[in-house]
């Protein structure tokens, strides 16, 4: 078996007993790379030549006995992350040559554990986007199915992982960017608490929504990315000072009596058959793991859509105003006026989805329509976060499904964003909320794509949703496969 298909936790032994070096394992991620990225295009930018000259350091470090949480393992890193002298372009034409001075909290922090960094993942320009099919580098193919998308916007990451081409990845999630394309590609991702892990250095979509997370070949790998990346930055405003545990130790814990809360809202018309009946069928594990599942209700669910896509694009269009063609990236030649230099240069710089958030945003921000929209749709918001106080009063985790489908075809609603918006029907909800959700495969469609099932709990319980995956993942071990490229 080819070192790259394994997870961190199986390397850390191998390594340390020097069954495997740093090198060898960095070569068999690029073979790899070399043999599915032109059907898959998971990366933007390849860091070769780095990677290597990372592992030979961490070949170096582990011959002296140093022996850190990641000494050696390949990981790749989602292209909206500062990473210093390598481009970070965001999947736009607008920061196509944006090299930035200094790293991102989480990229120090992977660099200090002793990661090797395989390059830079493919997104949805900016973020926007539920299919990484909004990228200027071009499209992210499925690999379980070519022809289909690998949910967004983190889809290069979650590609990155299914298909070996790096052990782990991290992505960010701003509506369900890392826990959707986990479930389509069927890997593991999660959504931390809002604060717990550090957004210095990632650049901002929406800042009250934004959130980085791993994306693992299982939850145990989860863990370990999780105690590398979490904890406070007094460099980041939003970073909460709370204690972080050791998320390996939740691991081989059962939940036994634990109480499951399962939304009604969230088994309604549009989810697809196949989809409700392998999320039912997870539902079924976890009362046999001694779970009690009950039926519970956030009843302010039906908002989520219409909350999102007033908040998010509001904070977008700020932070976006930025990217002007003065300071940062892309510059249209040929205006001497200021002003025509600014139109030009977002205009040419900017895809449709982008232009079409920052004009939604920007409209409802405007005199005399920020009170009937940004302010009510955050009011709501408080509702809804108000919804999951209640409800994790009367249980210890929530179990949903992830999406409504399994993956859609590539094209299929590139035409239609409202249908688009809709595939993120039951993510958004726990970024509005601020609190942590878990993607877990759990099964597959009759042609043979991944569906992922999510666990959610209350703010700075990612030890719980650790404990509750990882149970739920040693009794569904059958049911794993790896896609055939």
């Amino acid at each position: 078996m080819e070192s790259s298909s394994l997870t961190i936790h199986e390397l850390q032994t191998l390594l340390r007993d020097g069954k495997v070096t740093a090198t060898e394992l960095t070569e068999s991620v690029f073979n790899r790379i070399d043999a599915v990225e032109d059907k898959v295009h998971a990366y933007i930018t390849l860091t070769r030549d780095d990677a290597f000259a990372m592992a030979e350091q961490a070949d170096r470090d582990i011959s002296e006995g140093k022996f850190r949480e990641l000494t050696g393992i390949p990981v790749a890193l989602k292209d909206n992350m500062c990473t210093k002298d390598v481009r970070t372009t965001c999947a736009s034409r607008i920061l196509g040559n944006f090299i930035p001075p200094y790293d991102a909290t989480v990229v120090e922090k992977l660099r200090a554990a002793g990661a090797v960094f395989t390059g830079k993942t493919n997104l949805d320009e900016f973020a926007m986007g539920s299919s990484t099919e909004m990228s200027c580098f071009g499209v992210t193919r499925n690999p379980w199915d070519l022809e289909r998308i690998p949910g967004g916007s983190s889809g290069g990451s979650a590609v990155a992982v299914a298909t070996d081409e790096c052990i782990a990845a991290l992505g960010s999630d701003t509506g369900g960017s890392i826990r959707q394309p986990a479930s389509h590609c069927g890997v593991v991702g999660m959504k931390p608490t809002y604060g717990r892990v550090s957004r210095y250095g990632l650049v901002a979509f929406a800042s009250s929504l934004d959130q980085i997370g791993p994306l693992t070949k299982d939850v145990e790998d989860c863990a370990i990315m999780m105690n590398v990346i979490s904890g406070y930055d007094p460099r980041e405003s939003t970073s909460v000072p709370a204690d972080v545990p050791d998320y390996r130790r939740f691991v081989d814990r059962g939940i036994e009596g634990w109480t499951v809360g399962i939304p009604r809202e969230y088994f309604t018309e549009g989810i697809d058959p196949e989809v409700e009946t392998a999320v039912k069928k997870a539902v079924s594990t976890m009362e046999a793991l001694g779970a009690r599942c009950r039926e519970i209700s956030i009843p302010h669910t039906e908002y989520c859509v219409a909350i999102y896509y007033i908040i998010a694009p509001s904070e977008a269009s700020s932070n976006l105003a930025r990217f002007d063609g003065v300071r940062y990236g892309f510059r249209a030649a040929g205006e001497t006026e200021l002003l025509q230099m600014y139109k030009a240069t977002r205009s040419a710089g900017f895809g449709d989805e982008v232009k079409r958030r920052i004009m939604i945003g920007t409209y409802a921000l405007s005199a005399g329509y920020y009170d009937a929209y940004y302010k009510k749709a955050s009011q709501v918001r408080r509702l809804l976060r108000d919804d999951f106080d209640r409800a994790f009063k009367e249980c210890d985790i929530i179990l949903t499904p992830t999406c409504p489908t399994a993956a859609f075809r590539i094209g299929e609603k590139t035409d239609d964003p409202l249908q688009m918006y809709l595939s993120d029907i039951f993510t958004l909800s726990v970024n509005l909320a601020g609190i942590p959700g878990l993607v877990v495969p759990c099964g597959y469609t009759g042609n043979g794509l991944p569906v992922g099932v999510q666990f959610l709990a209350g703010h700075f319980q990612e030890g719980m949703l650790i404990q509750a995956a990882a149970a739920y993942e040693r009794a569904s071990e059958g049911e794993k496969r790896r896609p055939a490229l």
